[in-house]
């Protein structure tokens, strides 16, 4: 047996029989199926990476779903049946013993399609790109995924994360999933409860020297000690990462920062959400004042055809002496109203700007009945105002760090090509 047969031989030999094979919960898992909403009477339901099947049992028995559980080792789908014939839920699950990278089954057949601490093993944004086709119309993906927590992880955190599974934060995973087409329904952070659950009975099988299993075994010591070290990084960092769930639907809607290729299309959509020209000639000025313009930060939504249908800009602004952001403007072509690429763009270009460590404060001049969806509460609540009247409730504001230091405070100083 070669050294990697080995290693991998060993670490299933230490996982088997554990209830879990990564962090969650019961209490997750029907948080994160509450926020997929609705669902058809009898769901059908495609668990891959079900391990010995804890999701599986529960979406079967609560949720009432007919579940398709994928996993490639199989003794822990020879747990799951069992468990399932325990719970008199036989007829509800089916076991695939098939890679989740290369899945022999049909496209539109899932109502909801469930990967809990899991995709990592294909990569997120595989996951998102391969698992799309399998879903109904209308069908919900909810995957976990391990992320940043903190903005600036320690060298030691990075080097071991690094060395397995490279992570981003959570802004750049929201904006991956938009970038593949889905919009997010909900978002689920994982407590440190989760964790205990999974790392409790893993680290009591290693400090039992594997409940009977030969520690002398091949690759036995060498996971022992990668299990030792995964756990002992998350007692010292767990701080700095950890895993979130996320409830995505495939929009109608791909959305992207702008290109050169997009600047007339992007003055076009403006020109046309609005009586006047006014709000494409200010993106023109303001594309034009590199004191204001971030390239970064100007987002469209493309329809399936290609065309451009919705806009969002940020740009830099001042409130009091310190830097912030402003959100203006966001134009929908009147031929795409009502169905949602206004909100996808916005929502997109927000967590772009959370992805930059150095952003805090987001400031919009809008309709108080819509931006609130996005998380922009009265920016009089912040100590941040306008130099000129305006309504209270139409001024807002979003913090985009979550840090415990107060957000920018003062009047609003916006470019110099908003004229006001």
């Amino acid at each position: 047996m070669s050294t990697e047969a080995a290693l991998h031989e060993a670490f299933f030999a230490l996982h088997h029989g554990l209830p879990r094979q990564g962090p969650g919960s019961d209490a997750t898992t029907r948080r994160l199926l509450s926020l997929a909403g609705p669902l058809p009477e009898r769901p059908r339901v495609l668990d891959l990476g079900c391990g010995p099947g804890r999701a599986a049992l529960l979406l079967a028995a609560e949720a009432g779903a007919e579940v398709t559980a994928v996993d490639l080792h199989r003794p822990f789908l020879d747990e799951l049946e069992a468990a399932a014939a325990a719970r008199g839920l036989t007829d509800s699950i089916t076991t695939v013993h098939a890679d989740m990278a290369e899945l022999p089954l049909p496209d539109g057949t899932y109502d909801l399609v469930w990967a809990e601490s899991s995709a990592y093993s294909i990569g997120f944004d595989t996951a998102l790109r391969s698992w799309r086709r399998l879903l109904t119309p209308g069908g919900t993906l909810v995957v976990t995924e391990c992320e940043w927590t903190a903005t600036e992880p320690s060298r030691e955190a990075r080097a071991f994360w690094d060395r397995h599974y490279p992570l981003r934060t959570g802004p750049a995973n929201r904006w991956a999933a938009a970038a593949a087409g889905y919009s997010v329904l909900g978002v689920h952070w994982q407590p440190e409860s989760d964790w205990d659950e999974y790392y409790g009975p893993l680290a009591e099988r290693a400090d039992a020297a594997l409940s009977g299993t030969d520690p002398q075994a091949p690759g036995m010591t060498e996971a022992l000690a990668a299990t030792r070290e995964e756990i002992r990084v998350r007692a010292e960092h767990g701080a700095e990462y950890g895993y979130t769930g996320y409830v995505l639907r495939p929009s109608d809607w791909r959305v992207r920062p702008e290109t050169a290729a997009d600047v007339e299309a992007v003055h076009a959509v403006n020109a046309a959400a609005f009586p006047t020209e006014d709000e494409a000639r200010l993106v023109d000025a303001l594309r034009a004042d590199p004191d204001a313009w971030i390239d970064a930060l100007s987002y469209v939504a493309e329809a399936p055809d290609g065309r451009i249908a919705a806009y969002a800009l940020l740009t830099r602004c001042r409130v009091g002496d310190a830097a912030a952001l402003c959100l203006a403007p966001v134009a929908t072509a009147p031929e795409f109203q009502g169905r949602g690429a206004g909100a996808a763009v916005v929502a997109a270009v927000l967590d772009a700007a959370r992805a930059r460590a150095d952003e805090r404060l987001v400031v919009v001049l809008g309709h108080p009945g819509y931006y609130p969806r996005f998380g922009f509460t009265r920016a009089s609540g912040f100590g941040v105002r306008v130099g000129f009247d305006v309504p209270d409730e139409a001024l807002m504001a979003l913090v985009l760090d979550v840090s415990d230091a107060a957000p920018p405070s003062g009047t609003v100083r916006y470019p110099a090509a908003f004229g006001v």
